[in-house]
This record gives C-alpha cells, structure tokens and sequence, in this order.
C-alpha cells in the first residue's frame, strides 16, 4: 500500500481540468494498493466518496494552510502528486526539503508556455524539484528538455469520460443547417473573439460558444457590433451539458494558441467530431487531414472550417475518424499506468 496526497478537489460539480483529471485517474486506483488523500469544498464525487481507503479534507474559508498542512504531517504521504502554486504547495514542499522527508513528488505538465508567464517560479521550481515529471502528449516532452534541460519521465495522456462525452446513438442526417461549437475559458489565449468572427463570415451557420472567462464581455459586444445573431451564448457547464452540446453539434473549433493535450479537444474526438484547431501545441487527439485539421495560420482556420461546413460527407467521415482515434484515450488505461509510476517512484525514493 502506497499512500498518495493530491492539492486536488474531488468535488462533484468541479469542472477545472486539474480536477476532472484526478478524479478519474482517482477513481480508479486499486483501494488495495493506493490510499489517497484529497480536498473538497462541497459535494464529493459519488466514486470517490465511496472509494475504500480514501481520505477527505474540507477545504474552508480560512485557516487552510496550516490546519492541511498539520493533517499531511500526521501521515506523511509517499506521493505528493500534481502540485498547484497555492502557499499549501509551498508550505509542504518546504518541509519536504528541510524534513528531508521521504514523500515523492510527482509533477504533471499539461500546458505550453514554458518559457512564458504562465509558468510562474513556484510552477518552475516543482518541476525542477520532482522525483518524476510527466506530461500529456509528446510535444510538451521536447518543451520541457529544450526549455529546461529536463528529462520527462513519460507520457500519461489525460482521458475522456465516457459517461457524458460518447457518438450519439443516430447520425443527425436528416438536419440541413450546421452547428459549430467551441467550448473553453475566455481567456486571451483561447482567442474566442476569432469564433465571433468566423460566426460573421457564415451567417447560415449556427455558432455556439461554451465557456466564461475575462473576455466574455468582449466576446458579447463584438457579437452585437458585427451584428451576429447566429451566435448563442452557453454560459459555464457541466460535463453532462457539454456532452449534450457536443452530440448536438457538428464541428468543433478551437482556435486557442497555447495549451497541452487540451481534454475538450479529446472529448470532441471522443463525442465524434471532426475538429479544426492551431497545430502550435500539437494535440495528439487530432491526427490532420484524418480526424480534423490542425492549421499554422488565421486564414487557414477559415479555410478548413469552410471545408467542413460544405461538405457533409467529410464531416462525417472525420468524425467517425475521431471517434475511433479517440479510443486510445480510455480512462481505465491510463489509470493503470498512472498507479504502476506511482509505484515505481516511490521504490526509487525509498531507496535512497
């Protein structure tokens, strides 16, 4: 029995992608070789809540910090697993050093920008500090040795969720108009006033737009000056409301600029799909000119998103592509690889 520790949530409704991760690669682990411990806010995850062998922080309003820390302690961890850049990461990471305690850390990089802001100092330095570092698909791989002179420990791709994210039961054949959804944060790098005006540029298409975020605002009065009526707002929701939308459409776009294996992208692939998106991250769910295209440039992005709207017969195609692509991405798979390297980074550990 390995004991493991996760700044993770394992609230039911949470739809960060940290969180979503690590419940399902915790949901999963054998009870008998794996007791975890994780954090919660309200309502925990039915799997995890009954999962043997399985320990629940409330995280509250104040006082987090010390009173999570001090619970650590009384049962030192063999794995502290996917750190955040919170003062919990810090304050325990600390103690490891100074302690010179036997707990293993293991990193997960599922993001681009390595040489950018949005790897702050603290997200730097649990790299640099990791007994094992694992990232979410091959490019990311190269980025941490060419950026940092790491060796990556290996690749764990995140999963798809086939309880919301799957192929409708009927192709959606006898519909004439087209649906085009993307789904993501509104974040400058998501690049969502690009849907808006790909939306103007195709008034007999529906676009639908999941996701909140900084630019929604934006996002919202470009639409009214650019007079888009074809566009629908969907607000913030769940991964059962996302796979509803995802069965209803019939593209998926996705013109963001920096990510890592973005799993919206595997659940479009997983829910049938085809997908147009950037190539600069080079998701590995979308094999180009198969599953969907992955462009260099803005005007590509129009070019192939017009391709797909024209043409049904491709769309179906590609989407029949990605789902069966999409399969490699299980769960249950990729569980098991994640207990078999916790288990092995702590026998290393242990052994020095």
């Amino acid at each position: 029995m390995i004991t493991i520790f996760t700044p993770s949530y394992a609230d039911e409704a949470g739809t960060n992608a940290q969180n979503l991760s690590v419940k399902e690669i915790v949901a999963r682990l054998d009870p008998a070789r794996c007791a975890v411990t994780m954090l919660h806010e309200g309502p925990v995850d039915p799997r995890i809540a009954a999962r043997p062998n399985t320990r629940l922080l409330r995280w509250r309003k104040h006082g987090n910090t010390l009173r999570t820390v001090g619970q650590i302690l009384m049962r030192v961890p063999d794995v502290y697993f996917f750190p955040r850049e919170g003062p919990l990461d810090a304050a325990f990471l600390s103690l490891r050093r100074h302690l010179r305690l036997k707990t293993a850390l293991v990193s997960y990089v599922v993001s681009g920008g390595l040489e950018s802001a949005l790897y702050s100092p603290a997200r730097v330095r649990h790299i640099r500090e990791a007994d094992a570092v694992f990232v979410n698909n091959e490019y990311l791989s190269q980025l941490l040795q060419e950026k940092m002179g790491i060796r990556y420990s290996g690749i764990q791709y995140d999963g798809i969720d086939r309880r919301y994210f799957f192929v409708p039961d009927s192709a959606q054949s006898g519909r004439q108009d087209v649906t085009v959804l993307c789904a993501g944060s509104y974040r400058p790098y998501k690049r969502m006033p690009k849907v808006i005006r790909e939306a103007s540029r195709r008034p007999d298409v529906r676009f639908r737009i999941a996701g909140t975020g900084e630019e929604e605002a934006f996002c919202k009065n470009l639409a009214a000056e650019l007079d888009c009526k074809n566009v629908e707002f969907l607000g913030h929701l769940s991964q059962l409301q996302l796979g509803q939308e995802m069965r209803r459409a019939d593209i998926f776009f996705f013109p963001s600029i920096l990510e890592g294996h973005p799993q919206v992208l595997l659940q479009a692939a997983g829910s049938g799909l085809p997908i147009v998106a950037m190539r600069t991250y080079r998701p590995d769910c979308v094999v180009s000119g198969t599953t969907g295209f992955l462009v260099d440039s803005d005007s590509d992005l129009s070019v192939k998103l017009d391709e797909l709207i024209r043409n049904p017969d491709l769309r179906r195609a590609m989407g029949t592509a990605a789902a069966a692509h999409a399969r490699q991405f299980d769960w249950d798979i990729i569980a098991r690889k994640w207990q078999d390297a916790f288990e092995q980074v702590v026998a290393k550990r242990q052994k020095r």
